[in-house]
């Protein structure tokens, strides 16, 4: 962060303090868009990745989870005698 951000925002702080409420209500958005500005956005080839990262594991999750499903339903079936 520069001095120059710092010191606007030390200035618009100190104004909120003795400010009313829509004063504070403009800070608030004020550090809302300065903290967006640092946002970094990912490429168009990480976000691919994720993507296919993302429904890989959940392919795999569900998997699990159907296997798991059959694996219950044969033992109370066994049990029971269905």
């Amino acid at each position: 962060m520069s001095t120059s951000t710092a010191s606007k925002r030390g200035s618009a702080e100190g104004k909120s303090a003795s400010g009313g409420f829509f004063a504070k209500i403009i800070l608030f958005i004020r550090q809302v868009i300065d903290e967006l500005r640092k946002v970094v956005r990912p490429t168009r080839d990480e976000l691919v990745n994720y993507t296919l990262a993302l429904i890989v594991f959940l392919a795999l999750i569900m998997a699990f989870v159907v296997g798991l499903d059959q694996l219950i339903v044969r033992l109370i079936s066994w049990v029971f005698g269905g």
